[in-house]
């Protein structure tokens, strides 16, 4: 004989931070989004966010737990702000566009730029900027230990930008661009080799795809 009884827990018990870590991935998976707001958990997550507030201190350290993406992130750099726009750009090959921001490679959703710039056409244009001003600089070669170098190895952030900005995000070798292939990925490379006296100015730098930049480096 069947039991007609069955026990079933009641929703308003006590929640433990391995369910609400686990809803929170069931809900990026079904968001198709690393990034999950509180509205868009109110709407399909199993639980109150204020329940994952009280557990995890914060929303965004629920999320972090989670291995997940901070969905609002307070007291950006202005920096940290144009970094993400740099990352954005070379990795579409074009000046990003506000829906990219909900793409994965980018750090940062619309809010944080809303904040500090009202727009994010005045955050693109307060970039460009930024990126085209004369501070060229990389990091000083005393950094690095080498007293005879006028300059560190890794390029700025202003001066990647400037590299590839003139190679119109191309590879200077086989002309891929993520413009075209989302696949391809652009780096900044020596023309006269580090290793053998290049520094690091914008005459020696040039774009490169990682198959050519790495072809260049076995030869």
């Amino acid at each position: 004989m069947k039991n007609k009884f069955t026990f079933v827990p009641a929703k308003s018990g006590p929640v433990s931070e391995t369910e609400i870590l686990d809803d929170l991935k069931r809900v990026s998976t079904e968001h198709d989004n690393t990034k999950i707001t509180q509205k868009v958990y109110e709407e399909l997550g199993s639980f109150n966010v204020s329940t994952a507030i009280r557990k995890f201190g914060t929303w965004n350290k629920a999320l972090e737990a989670a291995g997940l993406q901070a969905s609002n992130v307070l007291n950006v750099t202005d920096e940290e702000l144009y970094k993400n726009i740099l990352n954005l750009w070379e990795y579409l090959g074009r000046q990003p566009r506000r829906a990219d921001l909900t793409n994965e490679i980018s750090q940062y959703s619309q809010s944080p730029y809303n904040r500090r710039f009202s727009t994010w056409t005045n955050a693109l244009q307060n970039f460009v900027v930024w990126a085209n001003s004369e501070k060229l600089t990389t990091p000083e070669a005393s950094e690095i230990n080498n007293t005879k170098r006028k300059t560190g190895r890794d390029p700025s952030l202003r001066l990647r930008f400037k590299i590839m900005h003139r190679d119109n995000f191309t590879c200077k070798q086989c002309g891929a661009s993520p413009a075209k292939d989302p696949s391809v990925e652009l780096h900044i490379d020596h023309i006269i080799p580090w290793s053998k006296g290049g520094d690091t100015t914008f005459e020696n730098l040039q774009t490169l795809c990682v198959q050519c930049n790495l072809g260049k480096g076995n030869l």
